[in-house]
C-alpha cells in the first residue's frame, strides 16, 4: 500500500512493481477465495461463513480484514472526489490528475494527505489542504516536528488552510470545490479525502468475538477465542494495564503475523508484539522517520541538523527516558536513535 500514495501516484511505478506477490511465491501453495466477502464468523463450528453462502472450517481464524476509508457523508456518486485505499482508488485518482491540469483540494492534513498533495506539486498541480486542526500531525509528531512538516506545503507551493473544517461539497455531477464551515471556497476539480480509517468488522457482529473499534486481542495479538488472532489495521491490542491501541502502520502488519502465528501454533500467548510503532512518510522529495510514541509535555531535543534547515534528528524525552525518535533526511542518526526505543516481540 504504501507505493499508492508515492510512486505509483506520480506514475513512477505500475501495479506489476508493487504487487505483493510474485512467481516465486507459487510454492506456498494458498487457496485463494478472491472476490467473496467474508459474511461471519462461527466460534463454535470453528468457521468463516462467506457472502456466496460457503463455508471454510479452520483450525484456527486470523482477522486481517484491515481497515475503511472514512468518507464525508453525501459525497457518494460525486465525481471527481476520491479516496485512496486501494490499487482501484490509485488508478482513479491517477486518471483524475492526468485529466488536464485539474486543481487539487485534499481534505485532511494526515501522512497520506501530505503525500498526495507532495504527488500533486510533482505533477505540476495546483493542490490545497485542507485541515481542522490548527497543526496537523501534532498529537502523533508533537508541536515542533508537526510544524516542520506544515511547512514542507507551503516551501512547495501547496496551500494548507488549517483551524476550519469542512462544511461541505459543492458541484452536482462533479465537485467544483470544497466549502468550509466559516464559507471560504477551496476551488478544486479534484478532492481526495484523507480523514482516517475504521476497521473492517462488520462482518464479526454477533460471532463472540470482542468488538472496540477493531478486534480486541492481546498483546500476542491472539483475542479471547484463543483459537482467532488479528493483525494490522484491524488488531486493537490491549496490554496488561488495560490500555489498547491500534498500529495503523506498515511495519505493524508485517511484523504482528509472525508473532499471531507463533501463538497460534503453541495454542497460548508465547510471545508478545512489543515493537514500537514506527513508520515513514515521503514528501516533496524528503523522508520524515518516526518511531515511538508521543505525550502532551514531552520535550524535544535535536541531537543533529537543525528544524529550521529542514534536515535533523531528534528525540522525545519524559522524565529523562527517551519515548520517540523523529528525523528529516537523515537515516544514519534516525537508525542510531531508534535502538532501544520499544522491543522486538518477546517471549513470555
Amino acid at each position: 500500500r504504501p507505493p499508492l500514495s508515492k510512486e505509483f501516484l506520480t506514475g513512477k511505478a505500475d501495479s506489476e512493481d508493487i504487487a505483493l506477490l510474485d512467481a516465486d511465491d507459487a510454492d506456498l501453495d494458498l487457496d485463494w477465495r478472491l472476490g467473496v466477502r467474508a459474511a461471519g464468523l462461527d466460534l463454535r463450528r470453528g468457521s468463516v461463513r462467506l457472502a456466496d453462502e460457503a463455508e471454510i472450517g479452520a483450525d484456527a481464524v486470523v482477522v486481517a480484514t484491515g481497515a475503511a476509508p472514512n468518507r464525508l457523508p453525501g459525497t457518494a456518486g460525486l465525481a471527481g472526489v476520491h479516496v485512496l485505499r486501494s490499487l482501484a482508488d490509485a488508478e482513479a485518482l491517477r486518471a483524475d490528475l492526468a485529466a488536464g491540469s485539474p486543481r487539487v483540494a485534499v481534505i485532511g492534513g494526515s501522512f497520506i494527505g501530505a503525500e498526495i498533495a507532495s504527488a500533486c506539486s510533482a505533477l505540476g498541480l495546483a493542490a490545497a489542504v485542507v485541515e481542522a486542526l490548527e497543526v496537523p500531525m501534532e498529537a502523533v509528531l508533537g508541536p515542533g516536528v508537526a510544524r516542520v512538516a506544515a511547512g514542507l506545503h507551503g516551501d512547495n507551493g501547496v496551500r494548507l488552510l488549517c483551524g476550519v473544517p469542512v462544511g461541505g461539497l459543492r458541484g452536482h455531477d462533479r465537485v467544483t470545490g470544497v466549502e468550509l464551515a466559516d464559507g471560504t471556497l477551496v476551488p478544486a476539480d479534484v478532492v481526495v479525502m484523507g480523514i482516517g480509517a475504521r476497521p473492517n468488522t462488520a462482518w464479526l457482529t454477533g460471532s463472540g468475538l470482542e468488538l472496540d473499534d477493531g478486534v480486541v486481542c492481546d498483546t500476542g495479538m491472539l483475542t479471547a477465542a484463543g483459537r482467532v488472532a488479528a493483525v494490522g489495521d484491524v488488531a486493537r491490542c490491549r496490554g496488561a494495564d488495560g490500555t489498547s491501541a491500534r498500529f495503523e502502520h506498515w511495519t505493524g502488519a508485517v511484523q504482528q503475523p509472525a508473532v499471531a502465528a507463533a501463538n497460534l501454533l503453541a495454542g497460548a500467548t508465547v510471545q508478545e508484539y512489543r515493537r514500537a510503532p514506527y513508520f515513514w512518510s515521503d514528501q516533496y522529495g524528503l523522508r520524515l522517520q518516526f518511531a515511538g510514541r508521543v505525550q502532551q509535555g514531552d520535550e524535544l531535543r535535536v541531537v543533529e541538523g537543525s528544524l529550521d534547515d529542514r534536515s535533523f534528528a531528534a528525540v522525545y524525552e519524559r522524565g529523562g527516558e527517551v519515548t520517540a525518535a523523529a528525523a528529516v533526511d537523515r537515516p544514519r542518526a534516525f537508525t542510531r536513535l531508534r535502538r532501544g526505543i520499544g522491543r522486538a516481540a518477546a517471549p513470555v
